[in-house]
């Protein structure tokens, strides 16, 4: 699971050029003590100490000799999130901190730039240009930034991946892939054996697709440990099926299994970190995808749990594959079941690209997520179960109806539905929560460039660790 942007974090290198950072309200003091050329230099540049702002100082040769790095006020974690890009080319080191940053700092500096410095460069034919590089800060947790680098960039490629790469046997390899590193047992379930296995829904949504649907499911850590389970959305593409998208909407439909690839991830972080729990991840994998056998508005499909469901539109199909796939997981009744999908626009609505929403009933797992979240600069936003919305999907033939006919709380009601197949097993209630994520970043923010994203992950995992210990 190495990726080449863990390279932009190197060991100590006497020849490197210091990075002076400053916090907004120590500068005036600082830069009064500085020498005469310094002061000018800065006051031509119009360099002010912003978040992420950089002044490149010139020694007296010409060269390069310092680089200033405002804070602001000291409290963004993403101040070095675009100097891999922007700086030129060659060593860095952060010499000295003027002010008062938080006390993860040094370890924040190195996630983020390592972030900050990727690209997908799959498909160009002319190699990425050189990065600057970022000796590793002292005090920094290099585990830490390794895996959780690792993690988010095998998230991000996942997802900018095109779909005729990154079809359900493509994420299978992936998963496989990621069983194989870590020594965990992988097992699949592919085509008509879907049926046999009782895993209706996913097989009804990927069955239309040249690349049979399957469900995906990685086992690690001792049988003993406390059970947590992930559950990941892998519609690898999303034509609507027969309610068939418009142009505009299927443009982005490669990233439908960000949810897939946010697990992925995560589960990396969790089997790297070695945290004492025992994870199964599952991933029903499929593309939704137009056929003569494609599943049909009006269809009433069987599921796993033994419940029906009326097709309102085949485009609320996420919501299918998730629903056989936490079925599954419930019945063996784990400490925490966490669930991640593409899986409205409501909640983009709602919410915007940046704030995925999280709904969960269970209060302390709540403010579980909510602590981590802020832990990790991770953020979300809670909407409600609101129990007396479940009437939307009602459905008058079957038990439900996957879309209902409400145009109204399109991201509760899906989260209303996949909450019908979390049931209890011998009258426990797993803790469980639900992450609608856009798996995308809408534009270029320093750390965060434009494309796949994995949202939620670092905060999922402090949760997890949080809670399991580790």
């Amino acid at each position: 699971m190495k990726t080449p942007f863990l390279s932009l974090l190197v060991d100590a290198d006497s020849a490197a050029t210091p990075i002076t950072a400053i916090v907004a309200e120590r500068f005036d003091s600082w830069a009064a003590a500085q020498p005469d050329r310094v002061r000018a230099w800065l006051a031509a540049t119009g360099f002010k100490p912003d978040p992420g702002a950089v002044a490149v100082l010139p020694d007296e040769t010409g060269k390069i000799g310092r680089v200033i790095l405002g804070l602001g006020r000291g409290d963004d974690p993403w101040v070095t999130g675009g100097l891999a890009k922007t700086l030129p080319k060659g060593v860095y080191a952060l010499a000295d901190i003027v002010g008062q940053p938080p006390a993860d700092f040094a370890s924040w500096a190195a996630l983020a730039w390592a972030l900050g410095g990727y690209a997908f460069a799959r498909y160009k034919s002319e190699p990425s240009p050189e990065r600057a590089r970022l000796v590793w800060p002292e005090g920094c947790d290099k585990a830490y930034v390794t895996y959780a680098v690792e993690a988010a960039c095998l998230s991000r490629d996942l997802v900018n991946t095109p779909a005729a790469d990154m079809l359900p046997h493509h994420l299978e390899q992936a998963a496989r892939d990621l069983a194989t590193a870590h020594d965990a047992s992988f097992t699949v379930t592919t085509g008509d054996e879907l049926l046999r296995a009782n895993y209706p829904m996913i097989h009804a949504v990927g069955r239309a697709s040249a690349s049979a649907p399957r469900l995906l499911d990685l086992k690690w850590g001792r049988a003993s440990a406390p059970k947590v389970t992930l559950v990941g959305k892998g519609v690898c593409f999303d034509t609507g099926g027969l309610d068939l998208k418009p142009a505009s909407a299927m443009a982005l439909m490669k990233k439908d299994m960000g949810g897939a690839a946010t697990v992925l991830g995560l589960a990396h972080m969790i089997m790297s970190a070695k945290l004492p729990v025992r994870l199964r991840m599952l991933i029903p994998a499929v593309e939704n995808a137009v056929a003569g056998n494609a599943f049909r508005p009006g269809d009433v499909l069987a599921t796993r749990k033994g419940a029906t469901v009326e097709i309102g539109n085949t485009d609320a199909e996420g919501r299918l594959v998730l629903g056989d796939a936490l079925t599954e997981a419930a019945a063996e009744n784990p400490a925490l079941l966490l669930d991640f999908a593409t899986l409205t626009g409501a909640a983009r609505t709602a919410l915007g690209p940046e704030l995925p929403a999280l709904f969960t009933d269970d209060e302390e797992l709540a403010a579980n997520f909510a602590s981590a979240a802020r832990a990790t600069y991770d953020p979300f936003w809670r909407l409600p179960l609101w129990k007396p919305y479940r009437k939307m999907i009602d459905s008058k033939i079957a038990d439900m109806n996957n879309a209902g006919d409400s145009p109204f709380a399109g991201a509760i009601t899906a989260a209303l539905f996949l909450k019908e197949f979390v049931t209890p097993k011998d009258g426990v209630v797993p803790s469980w929560a639900h992450i609608d994520t856009f798996s995308w970043n809408a534009g270029d923010r320093p750390g965060r460039p434009h494309g796949g994203e994995a949202l939620v992950q670092r905060a999922a995992f402090a949760t997890i660790a949080g809670r399991f210990g580790g």
